[in-house]
């Protein structure tokens, strides 16, 4: 191991001398194109990148321990023709590697694909409503997580709660309704439900096992086609944007926010079992979680403090459960991330902290992640490294861990 702590601490070195020459401290990100004098009509592109280096413990005997990969590669551009109009566009890839690679970038192993695609429009100052390929969701914060600023070095995998399941990787296609009523924000959606998802392959479920997220596909769309979904969270300090679905991981000491949320999502009939002779029948989905979000600066120092906690309730039906990611059972979840003091305003260091521990119904056990890592900012969350440690157990399972470098540019 000793060589490939060497091997990461290397590339940390040549990924800091990379990531400190790009952009500044007051770079706001993205090419907003003015299409009138007043800036009234617009388009805006934003680009970033993240490439990950990981070490990872425990592997079979022919693979590797360290490995390379594209995180995230993604363009989003938005356009108003006026105040009450915007189209939404956001295309990329996720985790690129080795073992995934198109030989000449096209076929069945590209993984370009569209993540949201939108219109909406406003219906008063506060208010809009949209449809299309949308992240409007609900559930909690971290549901609805930017990867743009996330303080630890991924999003709580678990909070992204309908992934592959539902949805195109985390969205939707639908109607949804967005805005605020004071300092009291809201988000809400109807949806229609995919056909394929990551159980495609299970071609019904067995008497007496658990049930299988293929409601849509086996009960048909009258009767599994639709879900709903909503998140509400009152912004007790500085009233964060709602401009865009994305939330901020951490503002660094750049805002004073403390918000309190709940939210829902609701599958009728999204799960199937099949009963004592083999009938099929449907189970709802129903997912809940509360959570609060404070981040605010520390005195006159630069010190900042961001700090999460949620508890998620997930019923996916009768003892569900798939890849040791999904589960019907309850999660609790939680980070806290510091800002060092620190006289230079162009770099900042935030050492964090993060903890999972989940209730699982189908093994009668728990699952548990604990993570520690640190950030250096160079120009905020437009340049950074990340370097991050992650133990996870799942049940009478051996603990897995992993040591992950990452560089991330936004522009």
């Amino acid at each position: 191991m000793r060589k490939q702590l060497i091997l990461l601490f290397g590339l940390t070195f040549f990924t800091l001398q990379f990531t400190y020459s790009q952009g500044s401290p007051d770079y706001t990100g993205g090419l907003k194109v003015k299409l009138n004098e007043e800036g009234s009509k617009y388009f805006r592109i934003i680009s970033w990148a993240q490439f990950w280096a990981r070490y990872q413990d425990e592997v079979p005997d022919d693979v590797s321990n360290t490995s390379m990969s594209i995180r995230r590669a993604r363009i989003l551009t938005y356009a108003q023709i006026n105040k009450d109009f915007l189209i939404l566009t956001h295309f990329g890839l996720n985790s690129l590697n080795g073992n995934n690679q198109s030989p000449l970038g096209f076929g069945e192993e590209s993984q370009l694909f569209f993540h949201d695609v939108w219109v909406q429009y406003s219906i008063g100052k506060n208010h809009v409503v949209g449809g299309g390929l949308h992240y409007w969701n609900g559930i909690s914060r971290l549901n609805n997580q930017s990867t743009l600023n996330i303080m630890t070095l991924d999003n709580n995998r678990q909070s992204w709660a309908t992934i592959g399941l539902s949805d195109q990787f985390a969205r939707h296609i639908g109607i949804f309704a967005k805005g605020a009523f004071g300092k009291l924000q809201y988000r809400v959606s109807v949806n229609e439900s995919g056909t394929n998802n990551l159980q495609e392959t299970v071609a019904a479920p067995i008497a007496g096992e658990s049930a299988v997220y293929a409601g849509r596909r086996l009960l048909g769309s009258k009767d599994a086609g639709k879900n709903f979904a909503g998140y509400f969270d009152y912004n007790f300090l500085d009233q964060e944007s709602n401009f865009l679905p994305y939330k901020v991981g951490s503002y660094i000491g750049g805002k004073k926010i403390f918000n309190v949320g709940a939210g829902f999502f609701f599958h009728p009939n999204g799960s199937v079992i099949a009963n004592s002779t083999g009938e099929l029948e449907g189970e709802d989905v129903a997912i809940f979680a509360v959570d609060a979000f404070y981040d605010a600066p520390l005195g006159e120092n630069g010190s900042a403090i961001t700090a999460y906690a949620t508890y998620q309730n997930n019923d996916y039906g009768e003892n569900f459960t798939l890849g040791q990611t999904y589960e019907t059972g309850s999660m609790i979840y939680g980070h806290v991330g510091y800002v060092i003091p620190n006289d230079n305003k162009k770099t900042k260091f935030q050492p964090y902290a993060s903890f999972n521990t989940r209730s699982i119904d189908a093994i009668d056990d728990n699952a548990t992640t604990f993570g520690v890592g640190a950030n250096a900012y160079f120009s905020g969350h437009n340049s950074k490294i990340t370097l991050e440690y992650l133990n996870t157990k799942y049940g009478d399972n051996d603990a897995q861990s992993f040591l992950t470098l990452q560089a991330m540019i936004y522009l």
